[in-house]
């Protein structure tokens, strides 16, 4: 059997496409309703202000209590009664780290489309069914004739959320989701290299010029010019086909990420990592740049 045929199994099933077109503005709306305090609670939920997206942080809070949880079942019904609060409290504990990193989890689904849009829908509700097997455990679990049921509801609930766990993984390290897709571009020029002649870029433009084998994106603004790495560091998209902002900003055509031209940091998510940013001078009519030294 195909080692992909689960994903691919996911891909194949329009009604995810459907719910998708459904939900997916929902969240989007709620956010641009809020104004610039919705853009920044957005952010926030992102991770733009850590560096990192702040969803996979988030998870390890229900994984971890989860796994105790069903480690201190395992010795309850053993014979170690001792351990029945411990199992509960991890239990409580879970289903609250649950409800951040489902906070977090659909505003960066809210960024995304295609393959990825599908099997993050479906590792949502994978989580909302495991997390809703735990929120019925822990309300069973206060009576002792329904405690055995409860417990067995736990044990259930893991084994969903570990399958959730897996399409996570193949989210990142199959879809490379949440990575930095500027990080993993070999030949970022530590030497200045010319990349267009200075009369090619006109004023309040952007273009986009290769440096080696990196793309750079060349912007003019107000008669100064500025240079980051051109493809998107959220999921890969071409800024140069963006919008070039009054504030000497930049926003990605694909999933609305803003970036400063003056120094590639990020203003509004859904990135949460900064793009590369170059060094740049004018040699006999040429704009040269090189990867800006820390």
């Amino acid at each position: 059997m195909s080692q992909n045929n689960p994903i691919d199994l996911i891909e194949k099933q329009e009604w995810l496409g459907k719910v998708a077109d459904a939900v997916q503005p929902l969240i989007l709306d709620a956010f641009k309703a809020g104004g610039e305090a919705g853009q920044q609670l957005k952010n926030i939920l992102h991770g733009t202000w850590l560096g990192h997206p702040l969803h996979p942080v988030l998870t390890d809070i229900p994984v971890g209590a989860w796994s105790l949880a069903a480690i201190f079942d395992t010795l309850e019904l053993t014979g170690s009664k001792k351990y029945k609060k411990a199992a509960d409290v991890s239990v409580a504990v879970g289903l609250v780290g649950a409800l951040g990193s489902a906070v977090t989890g659909l505003t960066d689904w809210s960024g995304t489309d295609g393959k990825k849009r599908k099997i993050g829908l479906m590792h949502a509700m994978l989580n909302v069914t495991g997390t809703a097997l735990y929120g019925t455990s822990l309300a069973l679990r206060s009576k002792n004739k329904t405690r055995d049921t409860g417990i067995a509801l736990s044990f259930a609930g893991l084994g969903i959320v570990s399958l959730a766990a897996y399409l996570g993984g193949h989210l990142v390290f199959g879809e490379q989701v949440g990575v930095d897709h500027t990080a993993t571009s070999d030949g970022y020029p530590n030497d200045f290299v010319a990349v267009l002649a200075e009369n090619n870029l006109a004023e309040n433009s952007m273009k986009a010029v290769k440096a080696g084998e990196i793309s750079v994106l060349l912007a003019k603004k107000n008669g100064k010019i500025f240079a980051i790495a051109n493809t998107c560091s959220h999921l890969g998209g071409p800024l140069n086909e963006g919008e070039l902002l009054d504030d000497y900003t930049v926003k990605c055509p694909w999933h609305g990420s803003v970036f400063s031209l003056k120094d590639g940091s990020v203003v509004n998510g859904p990135a949460t990592e900064k793009q590369p940013q170059f060094d740049i001078r004018t040699q006999n009519g040429q704009i040269e740049v090189r990867l800006k030294k820390s």
